[in-house]
């Protein structure tokens, strides 16, 4: 009978043990299979990043090249150091992409947010990749009188309009707050870069924006320009789930490694650095001449873009810088026509006539067709054109003294925003001295692309204005049109 009790008993508690382990695996694995599955993996597994992205020059756009800007770039490089690919969500206002960012299937929402301290509470930052200060923009014909703005004091009476979700609208609450007579409007149909271009036509007299998103669209919009800084120096950053850490400390490695290598500099030199050179007269004028020269010569621009493999609207610009598109331009040293050919580089090319505008601009991406080649293969992608662009002004052996001396002080000498530190050193004894080709007026290429480059944009935006006024006219356009058919 004790034997029998005894038999019971162990066979109960085995029954006990079995079922408590059984309950207990299917209560704690989930949890752990989650903490193993992490949104890093759950990435990775299915080969996609999904990214919240603000339609907007600053930050991602649809060119006549396909998909860029500066936060496009930035996530397109993290996505190809996942092994995925990048699938974007476009946003058309900071709220808008505030508000998507809740969608459980966004890994990423990029719109050039700042981290303020009410947004921190809120959101969860990924790492820092752009210092920024809040800045008043007004419009360019008030300066001069006693309404353009110099502090805080000088908005009053002045119109004002902010965008919605923005941190603009909580600096200027705050600064109501503090006893400032300030009146403003905030627009949830207007991104940050749509009341620049209302502040440029003056239908308000000022907004506020991020610095860097008033360099990137000083070219676009001559019209504006800066007051005075309303705010310290803010951090952007992406914004990521929270409980995301993983990914977070796989996306701050990468951006440490990125940065180290220089590669954050070399964006910000490609979309930043033309600011350097704005010069305000020089880009009305290029406004202006687009409407009323580069029609007679567009058509060759593309022939000779399409024949050679280069955007038409970068040929464009380098002729453009070179002659103003006048087709009888002439130097002093000699140089000719649209393209402004020396005549030893014409017979190289076939130009038999450099004061043809068919034979000067085909003859002129021959011939930077022809430098491309010469650039060392070490070069790649965009740095690639900035290098033959450089060798177009000052000739490839300067290229090469300034690649040498880029490399004697530690630098990348196959990246453009490296050999653009070096360049203006070549007009100097002490480093000129001790290279092959000696001196020469360094400064003047790298002005020189820079100048090509900020054309090319404006340009590649007017093109596509006018693409969409085509597919969509305004309604005046429409009544005009009307009114013409009756």
């Amino acid at each position: 009978m004790n034997k029998i009790f005894y038999s019971g008993i162990a066979i109960f508690f085995a029954l006990s043990f079995f079922i408590f382990g059984w309950l207990s695996h299917n209560i704690y694995m989930p949890s752990k299979q989650g903490d193993k599955t992490s949104l890093l993996d759950k990435i990775k597994k299915e080969r996609s990043l999904n990214v919240v992205l603000l339609n907007a020059p600053s930050t991602y756009y649809i060119g006549n090249e396909g998909p860029q800007g500066f936060e496009y770039d930035l996530l397109k490089a993290y996505a190809d150091h996942l092994d995925v690919k990048l699938h974007i969500i476009p946003a058309h206002t900071v709220k808008e992409a505030l508000q998507l960012s809740n969608n459980p299937d966004v890994h990423i929402t990029s719109a050039s947010l700042a981290k303020t301290q009410s947004r921190e509470k809120l959101y969860n930052f990924g790492p820092s990749y752009f210092e920024v200060q809040e800045q008043v923009i007004c419009n360019r014909g008030m300066l001069g009188s006693s309404k353009f703005p110099r502090d805080v004091e000088g908005l009053g009476g002045l119109t004002i309009t902010l965008g919605d979700g923005t941190s603009y609208s909580e600096t200027f609450e705050r600064l109501k707050e503090d006893g400032f007579d300030i009146n403003f409007t905030v627009s949830s149909k207007h991104t940050t870069e749509g009341l620049l271009e209302m502040v440029a036509k003056h239908e308000i007299d000022c907004t506020v924006a991020d610095s860097n998103i008033y360099l990137l669209n000083l070219k676009f919009f001559p019209e504006i320009a800066l007051a005075f800084s309303v705010s310290g120096r803010e951090q952007l950053a992406w914004l990521l789930p929270k409980g995301a850490k993983k990914l977070e400390a796989d996306m701050y490695a990468w951006f440490n490694d990125f940065n180290q290598r220089g590669k954050i500099a070399e964006l910000k030199d490609h979309y930043f650095s033309h600011a350097l050179f704005f010069d305000y007269y020089n880009t009305k004028m290029f406004y202006k001449r687009i409407k009323s020269r580069l029609s007679k010569y567009k058509k060759y621009f593309k022939e000779a873009g399409a024949r050679f493999g280069i955007p038409w609207t970068l040929l464009a610009s380098v002729s453009y810088q070179e002659s103003h598109w006048n087709p009888r331009a002439k130097s002093f040293t000699g140089v000719r026509g649209l393209m402004m050919l020396t005549g030893i580089t014409a017979k190289i090319v076939g130009v038999k006539n450099r004061l043809d505008p068919k034979q000067s601009i085909i003859g002129g991406a021959k011939h930077l067709k022809q430098m491309m080649k010469v650039v060392p293969k070490s070069i790649h992608g965009e740095n690639r054109l900035k290098f033959a662009l450089g060798a177009y002004n000052i000739g490839m052996g300067h290229i090469e003294d300034a690649q040498k001396l880029a490399k004697k002080l530690g630098l990348n000498q196959n990246i453009w925003s490296d050999l653009k530190i070096v360049l203006p050193l070549l007009s100097q004894k002490r480093y000129y001295g001790n290279l092959k080709y000696g001196y020469a007026r360094g400064a003047e290429p790298v002005k020189y692309v820079e100048a090509i480059y900020n054309y090319k944009d404006i340009l590649k935006k007017y093109e596509r204005e006018r693409a969409l006024e085509k597919k969509s006219p305004s309604p005046v356009k429409k009544k005009l049109t009307k009114k013409k058919k009756s």
